[in-house]
């Protein structure tokens, strides 16, 4: 994809962001975004072939990018696991937060079935490129249940930003670390009865023996 043409993206898709707001991810408000900046309908149709949706997919893309460059930015991999992971959240809210009706709307989207798995797709890649940021080197079986039990503290903390209204998001990011402990607690717990099950003996050698 050439540069132009991300520009003209990233232009159409800041035109189009206020008016989400009212009119919701349809084309309504994409053609005001363009309107408002001079576009001609060939440009808009060439920007985003797959329209409306498509230009949140690509929302969420830049926003994803944004979080990781942020993160870095603030030294993030110094901190520990959970703090990186909570930072990260943090900054992908912060960034979406002059436009946080826009996520409300595009809410209201996800609840359809037949969107469903496009919105699943668009939170996996927000949940790894969190994990991305955090470090995370996992190749095994626990690269999954990690994104897996992100995805449900994302969601579930995005709910609560949604209506917070306390200065920095203080109850947002205080919701979010009671999460996160829930999950270290719950993956704890696991790698403990992982440990034991791995020294009890085999019950079928065993069962051999007799």
């Amino acid at each position: 994809m050439s540069e132009h043409l991300e520009t003209e993206k990233r232009a159409l898709l800041e035109a189009m962001l206020p008016n989400v707001a009212f009119d919701g991810w349809t084309m309504t408000a994409l053609k005001a975004g363009a309107d408002s900046i001079g576009m001609d309908t060939g440009l808009v149709s060439r920007a985003f072939p797959g329209g409306a949706l498509e230009a949140l997919d690509f929302w969420v893309r830049e926003t994803d990018r944004a979080m990781i460059a942020a993160f870095e930015a603030q030294g993030g991999t110094a901190l520990k696991i959970r703090e990186r992971v909570a930072l990260a959240v943090m900054l992908r809210f912060e960034l979406a937060a002059p436009h946080r009706e826009a996520v409300r709307r595009a809410m209201t989207l996800a609840a359809q079935p037949h969107l469903a798995p496009r919105f699943l797709a668009q939170l996996y890649r927000t949940v790894d490129a969190i994990w991305y940021a955090a470090g995370d080197k996992a190749t095994d079986f626990n690269f999954y249940t990690k994104r897996a039990l992100l995805a449900g503290v994302y969601s579930a903390t995005m709910l609560v930003w949604l209506d917070d209204k306390s200065e920095d998001f203080s109850v947002t990011r205080a919701f979010l670390l009671r999460r996160i402990d829930n999950v270290m607690q719950i993956q704890k717990a696991r790698g403990k009865l992982e440990t034991l099950a791995e020294r009890l003996p085999n019950p079928l050698r065993l069962f051999r023996r007799a």
